[in-house]
């Protein structure tokens, strides 16, 4: 820092002004001012907005071989020093700029699909009595090997409610799911997850226990999500903080979402339980996101499960 007398070199521009102020604050400072040498321009920028915030203004300057600095007046100059250090105190261990993991967030609308397919089966269970008693989770059904009652039960909704809420909100975490991991991957993982769920409440709860619905799957895709926020752990210096922050704040919203009172709550824990195993086993392997023969692999899985499922929960009740 050093006292400098004389307009600025050319290499000058104002920071923390209006336009039209510009001109008043140039004849002040062509005179006498104070420069403070910064190391680069981005420094030079931060503590330019540190001294604005203060309410002191300065010039961005770049002349000679002087490198960057901030012009200040010199009835300012101990102020700004005392500013700048401590603002230096204050920021000496924040780590301002850091690789950002997951840059992009995609959103596949590719889940209207599955929201049109769960409003179709909601139609035909009204149409047909029969198909719900199909397909309805039963655990008595499942331990006497009728297995693709974990499958079928998503499909179905005990009312207009029951549908609308799982539509709506598994709409979004699946849409971001999909976008993530994949589109086809991203839905089989969905479905699985959803599974995982209909297996915990079928392990926990007595032999006469019943269920239906996408919310399993729904908070499986929260899993998946939540899992997402594990980084490389070979490269990343904060990459145990980083995954727990993630998923404490997918714990979070499955308390918001998964912990309503008359709910299944073991099935929804099963099923962000599993989309969080699964999503953690995709996260090392995000390539597989973007490669369409394995999405398509895992599109024609989910649609091969589907038929069975539904195929053997029909056929049984022949």
């Amino acid at each position: 820092m050093h006292r400098r007398g004389g307009a600025a070199e050319r290499c000058t521009f104002f920071t923390g002004f209006l336009p039209k102020a510009a001109a008043r604050v140039w004849r002040r400072f062509s005179f006498v001012n104070f420069r403070i040498a910064a190391h680069s321009k981005r420094q030079a920028l931060d503590w330019s907005l540190a001294l604005v915030s203060q309410g002191i203004e300065s010039i961005l300057d770049c002349s000679g071989d002087a490198g960057w600095g901030l012009l200040v007046e010199e009835s300012d100059q101990a102020r700004a020093c005392a500013v700048i250090r401590q603002y230096q105190k204050e920021n000496r261990r924040w780590p301002w700029q850091q690789k950002i993991l997951l840059p992009e967030i995609s959103f596949d609308w590719g889940s209207l699909a599955w929201v049109f397919l769960i409003g179709v089966f909601f139609w035909l269970s009204g149409q047909t009595a029969s198909l719900r008693d199909a397909g309805m989770m039963r655990s008595s059904a499942v331990a006497r090997g009728e297995w693709w009652r974990l499958f079928t039960a998503i499909f179905l909704h005990a009312d207009l409610a029951h549908l609308a809420s799982n539509a709506v909100i598994g709409f979004v975490l699946l849409s971001l799911a999909m976008g993530r991991c994949g589109t086809g991957i991203g839905l089989l993982a969905a479905l699985l997850a959803g599974a995982g769920g209909n297996v915990a409440s079928w392990l926990v709860y007595p032999s006469d226990h019943q269920g239906l619905g996408a919310s399993g799957m729904v908070l499986g895709c929260l899993g998946l999500l939540a899992a997402q926020s594990f980084p490389d752990l070979k490269h990343h210096p904060k990459a145990i903080k980083l995954a727990v922050t993630g998923v404490a704040a997918g714990g979070m919203l499955f308390v918001l979402l998964g912990l309503s009172p008359g709910t299944d709550v073991v099935a929804h824990l099963g099923g962000f339980a599993s989309g969080l195993l699964l999503g953690t086993l995709l996260a090392f392997w995000p390539q597989l996101a973007r490669h369409t023969a394995t999405n398509l692999a895992a599109g024609g899985i989910f649609s091969l499960l589907t038929v069975i499922a539904w195929w053997l929960a029909l056929a049984t009740r022949r």
